[in-house]
């Protein structure tokens, strides 16, 4: 039994009830130390971005991510939204996080960090009082330890550059956790599928041991004779002269009665390429990106028909969850607590979905014919500016604003009255 007049026992207790009482993670540095694969290969994050599949992964999700619009919006009083280019957070969230990073730049390293390491940590700059953000540092995964204090329960941050180790407080932080078991901390993506990787690596050193001895197996001599000590050792440095991709169209000569006895094997029949493209799709699974998105064109990567509906899956199933991941997280720890029911950052996802010209024009077609959208809008969409009376709901019925819907409306002659009852006005013309 603990002592209740002790808030530290109590504490501590609530900790071991709730299971964190213990340390969260190791040092990622640390851990892949004995992160040696039953294929023989030690994977390492720097290892395992060698491999074309996971470098053009982690590129694609990143970049391709790193090129939709954060935006900050403020909620207005009849439901809809303004761009809050006033709120102190705009231009650190928006456009520099920090002197040295674009917005671009910036969403590209803390995603590559989430797909590789599993998390991606930012550090809060304030300014001299303490109460506003003035920039966004992230920080590199490899160097971060992550502990829960015992005594408070709070996370505490030890961050590691060149022998020297600081301490950062939890409200400092920006912790950006990707897929977890606990909740708390992210999953070390690479440390997890170690042995896939691995195995990739071991196909591609064996791919390119094959093609280093030009295409050629291994075989052995045969001779009825004894070859003594200095014979062989003769023999071999021989040999190795015929031996590399430069060497295979040389012809070797061989004495005392020696035939060469070879070692059929084709790739095919290794099945080494068969192995390389079974590769590609595990890793990929990994990463959650569809083969056929990094250049992988077989026929069964994708069930998608068009390319507008592989867009869509693409959003769907691989963009929008690190999206809402990253959009909470801004909500949770840039924004303060009081103006969260109003202001909140949004990724601008338009530029993935949007279509070809003729989809795009029964799109807006659709809209303005059923006054669902206005032709300003529908400009704003096309990068165009807005038209004077371009504001106006209109809807099939020769293109009726939506009060006059069931009046005895004349559009003063428009040319658009077809459909319309005349009025006393009308009936002088």
């Amino acid at each position: 039994m603990f002592n209740l007049d002790k808030p530290k026992q109590i504490v501590k207790a609530a900790l071991t009830f709730l299971g964190l009482d213990g340390q969260l993670s190791l040092e990622p540095s640390a851990n892949f130390q004995n992160n040696r694969t039953s294929s023989g290969k030690t994977v390492t994050v720097d290892a395992a971005l060698q491999l074309s599949t996971v470098w053009a992964c982690v590129r694609f999700v990143s970049e391709t991510a790193s090129t939709l619009p954060l935006k900050l919006y403020e909620e207005t009083a009849d439901g809809g939204r303004v761009i809050a280019k006033n709120h102190p957070l705009y231009n650190v969230l928006c456009k520099t996080p920090n002197y040295e990073m674009t917005q671009s730049r910036f969403l590209q390293f803390v995603i590559a960090s989430i797909l590789l390491w599993g998390n991606a940590y930012v550090e809060k700059k304030w300014n001299i009082t303490g109460k506003r953000i003035i920039a966004l540092d992230p920080l590199l995964p490899q160097h971060m330890r992550v502990s829960r204090n015992k005594a408070n329960g709070k996370l505490e941050y030890r961050y590691t550059i060149d022998g020297v180790t600081r301490l950062i407080d939890e409200k400092d932080m920006m912790h950006i956790r990707g897929f977890g078991v606990d909740g708390v901390m992210g999953v070390f993506t690479i440390d997890k599928g170690r042995e896939t990787f691995g195995t990739a690596m071991a196909a591609e050193q064996t791919a390119g041991k094959f093609f280093e001895n030009g295409l050629q197996t291994s075989g052995f001599l045969s001779t009825d004779q004894k070859i003594d000590d200095l014979k062989r050792k003769k023999l071999e440095g021989y040999l190795s002269r015929f031996m590399g991709s430069s060497s295979s169209a040389k012809a070797m000569v061989l004495e005392q009665g020696m035939t060469y006895q070879g070692i059929t094997m084709n790739p095919e029949a290794a099945q080494m390429l068969q192995t390389r493209a079974f590769e590609v799709e595990e890793i990929c699974r990994w990463f959650r990106v569809y083969p056929y998105m990094i250049g992988h064109m077989d026929k069964s990567s994708s069930w998608a028909s068009s390319a507008e509906a592989q867009d869509v899956q693409i959003l769907k199933y691989t963009f929008r969850p690190l999206l809402v991941n990253f959009e909470q997280e801004i909500s949770r720890c840039l924004i303060n607590p009081a103006e969260n029911d109003r202001i909140y950052a949004q990724f601008n996802v338009e530029g993935l979905l949007r279509a070809d010209s003729v989809t795009r024009s029964n799109y807006y077609n659709s809209s303005l014919n059923n006054g669902w959208m206005s032709r300003n809008e529908v400009r704003a969409k096309e990068n165009l500016p807005p038209i004077e009376g371009g504001d106006t709901y209109t809807v099939q019925s020769a293109l009726m604003p939506l009060e006059k819907v069931g009046t005895n409306y004349s559009d003063n002659g428009s040319g658009n009255d077809e459909q319309a009852q005349p009025n006393a006005d009308s009936t002088l013309r």
